[in-house]
């Protein structure tokens, strides 16, 4: 029987020790061994303060009194609870003590773990609950768990209306982003969607919550659509006001990497730094507005004002008092005191003269003198004011050819021509294509409030092949369209988001000539350039489309062999 019970208190979980009523150690079981990290041998027969210097068990033999649940802390630190009482024998006697005791250690770590934990949720739910922007929190089914004041002032939908229910109980129009979000595990930002019973416009973005790898739930954030509605008037405001004060593009802003298109930035650059006029050339949607902005922020006067007309814009009987401005009394309706015109306007900076062919005669006239005397007269007045503008022109039209037909002065045309530089259209640079995309769709994506990653294999070689005749601009409103036709939860976009494209839209014409002409019909420097186009073109076809090499063969300058492909149409021509 002795045996039996030595043999149960050996294999017990807890901890025991007895003493005898000298207060040496007469019990010091295996679990007492483990949690003291004292071993049986070294206990046994000895002093019991020589063994746990911190025991409490003379105390207890000492008084006779039990000591239930005390919490004490060991020499190496483990943490119990122990239970104390007095061995008395049936005299009455006190003839020993004994101590059952358990490792709490781990528990009051996990009961702190609780208790911090507990405090950090309390703390994100008061800060969720006081937060201006409206959350809304479910689970990983798409059960609604929390949402906020601000959310039930958004949308008009109380916590009985969601907890518990599913995630799109507040969707009017729309699907729920937050059932995407837990379909994909991927975060979807700038989703627009109406939602509570008044329809209410918002922005949502919503997040996953993983933990450990496992998706608990998601969380969106939503946004009144309304509110940014008035703040993005306010900045259209703004925006127009000073959009014709300074320039908002540098050449980081211009994307491509294509030996066409470095060769123009390296011109642009080289004429920022000189106070030369420039001519930018290059077909509709190529970005010669784009290079205006980067030449005038390159250059010396990037800290004064940077004015840009689109001269086929403003009406022929308009433009010249808005160019120049006008005295008082110079024509019916002409301000008290007269008015500045836009050079003036511009004066210390530059002024951007796009569509630069459409001017009507009278114009060219005084823009030549402008050019010429860096002074102005104003439209009735008789007075030269003089002025300081660095003028940036643009055309996308042959104007060799409009001089031939009369419609453009020879004299203005030299004076603009001063420093040219051809813009290459898009479908002569197709390698910068993935570029271009990459960097339109980022911006569209700003602009629609989508998360598009990119375009499909398929769809990228579709975009390589297609010919682009509205150049960068078309690029961008294919795009575009193509974003308006997906659906929310689709990432990429396909060659089926742009079937409204005409796949098979014949080539661009390209100017090819007749080898014969009647020579006596034609002066002779069309009959020069006629010869000239077919030597350049025919140079261009030896070098199988090297500009470089063609340019060194016919002893003229890269740009100048820019400017005659562009004067020629041959640009597309290998």
């Amino acid at each position: 029987m002795q045996n039996t019970l030595r043999s149960i208190l050996e294999a017990t979980h807890d901890g025991m020790i007895a003493i005898d009523k000298d207060r040496n150690v007469t019990l010091f079981n295996k679990s007492a061994e483990r949690m003291t990290g004292i071993r049986k041998e070294e206990a046994i027969g000895k002093f019991i303060l020589d063994v746990l210097p911190t025991s409490k068990l003379p105390r207890v033999l000492a008084n006779g009194e039990a000591e239930i649940n005390r919490e004490q802390m060991l020499d190496n630190g483990t943490k119990i609870i122990t239970t104390r009482i007095p061995i008395i024998d049936e005299s009455g006697n006190k003839i020993g003590a004994f101590a059952v005791f358990k490792d709490i250690t781990e528990i009051v770590n996990l009961a702190e773990e609780v208790t911090n934990l507990k405090s950090i949720q309390s703390m994100l739910h008061a800060i969720i609950q006081s937060s201006e922007e409206a959350i809304s929190v479910v689970d990983e089914k798409g059960k609604g768990i929390m949402i906020n004041p601000a959310y039930t002032r958004l949308t008009g939908l109380t916590k009985e209306q969601i907890i518990g229910k599913p995630a799109a109980i507040d969707i009017s129009e729309g699907e729920s982003i937050h059932m995407q979000v837990l379909q994909t595990r991927k975060p979807v930002r700038g989703a627009r969607l109406k939602v509570g019973p008044n329809k209410r416009e918002v922005i949502v973005n919503v997040a996953p919550v993983i933990v450990d790898g496992i998706l608990k739930g998601s969380v969106g954030v939503i946004r009144d659509v309304s509110e940014i509605k008035e703040l993005t008037e306010e900045l259209q405001r703004a925006r127009q006001i000073i959009r014709t004060l300074e320039a908002k593009y540098s050449f980081e802003d211009i994307i491509g990497k294509s030996e066409e298109i470095m060769f123009a930035i390296e011109q642009a650059k080289l004429a920022a730094s000189t106070p030369a006029t420039v001519l930018l050339r290059g077909e509709s949607g190529t970005g010669k507005e784009l290079f205006a902005h980067a030449i005038h922020n390159a250059s010396g006067r990037k800290f004064n004002k940077f004015i840009r007309v689109n001269c086929a814009a403003i009406a022929e009987s308009l433009l010249e008092s808005e160019l120049f401005g006008y005295v008082e009394g110079a024509f019916s309706g002409a301000l008290r005191g007269g008015k500045r015109g836009l050079f003036e306007e511009a004066n210390g900076g530059s002024i951007f003269l796009d569509e630069i062919g459409e001017l009507a005669p009278n114009t060219q006239a005084k823009l030549l003198r402008v050019l010429q005397e860096n002074e102005i007269r104003r439209v009735g007045g008789t007075k030269a004011i003089p002025i300081n503008v660095r003028v940036i022109a643009a055309t996308n039209v042959n104007l060799e050819r409009k001089i031939a037909e009369g419609s453009f002065r020879e004299d203005l045309y030299y004076r603009l021509n001063r420093m040219p530089i051809y813009i290459p259209p898009l479908r002569s640079r197709k390698q910068d294509i993935p570029l271009l995309t990459e960097h339109l769709i980022h911006k569209l994506n700003q602009d629609y409030g989508r998360n598009i990653e990119g375009v499909t294999e398929e769809a990228a070689d579709f975009l390589n092949q297609y010919d682009w005749p509205g150049n960068v601009r078309e690029l961008e409103n294919v795009l575009g369209r193509a974003i308006i036709y997906m659906n929310n939860n689709e990432q990429y976009i396909n060659i089926s988001h742009m079937n409204f494209i005409e796949k098979d839209k014949p080539e661009l014409v390209k100017g090819n000539e007749q080898n014969n002409h009647e020579l006596s019909i034609e002066p002779l420097t069309v009959q020069m350039e006629r010869y000239e186009k077919r030597i350049v073109q025919a140079t261009l076809e030896k070098f199988n489309g090297n500009k470089t090499k063609t340019a060194k063969s016919l002893g003229i300058s890269l740009r100048n062999l820019y400017y005659k492909l562009e004067k020629y149409g041959l640009v597309d021509s290998v």
